[in-house]
């Protein structure tokens, strides 16, 4: 059973060692944070303040003691809106071990990922305003091969699409269709958006199914998730991650596909029949009214 040290004493200690860190100890780009508990294995109820402001990044403590306490924040002042919609969402390494994850707010503490969750690398999220992550060192007599090791990204719950994201409200996904202003959006902000038609499934988790893609047209990407058939064919695949209760269309009719991405894998956010989106897109584009241009036809 897992019995953290009072909550109440590790943010009383945390203020009492506070002037005992230098900058040393913070991240030099402010977006990842590598860090040994070594320094202060003689002061194991030592906790260690980290700030990282970037919209991601990583983390590593090698040989964990004591705790640290990691204070997420996006590298721009959000409104208090965006503030209330931003979402905190951990992915561990397969080979974190050595400590348990919490979620700090007033000096409560409550479980997000315990020491045997994380070789599973399951994703876990919480709302930015529900507190500081808090990561607590299991006690073991030999420290000397665990390492906590997890990548993090802060990810808006309002975007377009947002609603298929099933790590933000576990057990609450919709399966709405996306609204005509939010597609528009969409075919804008996305990481990705394109056309094309789903190939099937190719493997099918409890949480999501992966499907895979071709397609006709590609507006945009990020991080090259689809590979083109070379300079003469105007064809691209790859995969997007949708929710297993969603369900994923066939019959070989063409959509419009966008998404975002997470952690290297992209997941489909808003996706209409395309015939359904060109006829919305040149009516907002004869309005004036269209987000942005696109070689649509």
């Amino acid at each position: 059973m897992i019995r953290p040290w009072s909550a109440l004493h590790w943010v009383t200690m945390a203020l009492v060692y506070r002037a005992l860190w230098t900058a040393a100890q913070y991240s030099s780009d402010q977006c990842s944070w590598r860090g040994s508990g070594l320094s202060h294995e003689l002061h194991r109820r030592d906790v260690e303040q980290v700030y990282l402001r970037c919209s991601q990044g990583s983390l590593e403590w090698l040989y964990p003691t004591g705790a640290i306490i990691v204070n997420l924040r996006p590298n721009t002042e959000p409104s208090s809106a965006d503030m209330a919609d931003l979402h905190v969402c951990i992915k561990p390494q397969h080979h974190s071990q050595g400590s348990h994850l919490y979620l700090e707010h007033t000096g409560d503490l409550r479980l997000l990922m315990a020491e045997s969750d994380q070789p599973q690398r399951k994703i876990r999220c919480f709302n930015l305003t529900d507190g500081a992550l808090f990561v607590e060192a299991v006690h073991q007599a030999d420290i000397s091969r665990r390492i906590t090791a997890f990548q993090y990204e802060l990810v808006s719950g309002r975007g377009p699409g947002a609603h298929l994201y099933p790590h933000l409200h576990p057990g609450f996904v919709t399966c709405e269709p996306c609204s005509d202003e939010e597609v528009l959006l969409a075919v804008c902000v996305s990481d990705f958006a394109g056309s094309g038609v789903f190939q099937g499934e190719s493997s099918i988790t409890g949480e999501h199914s992966q499907a895979q893609l071709t397609l006709n047209r590609l507006f945009h990407q990020k991080n090259g998730l689809f590979v083109g058939g070379g300079a003469r064919v105007r064809r691209w695949t790859g995969s997007v991650n949708v929710p297993t209760k969603c369900g994923v269309p066939h019959g070989g009719d063409e959509y419009l596909l966008t998404g975002s991405v997470h952690f290297g894998e992209a997941w489909l956010g808003c996706a209409p029949r395309y015939k359904d989106f060109l006829t919305l897109y040149v009516r907002a584009r004869r309005a004036g009214t269209n987000p942005c241009h696109i070689d649509a036809d």
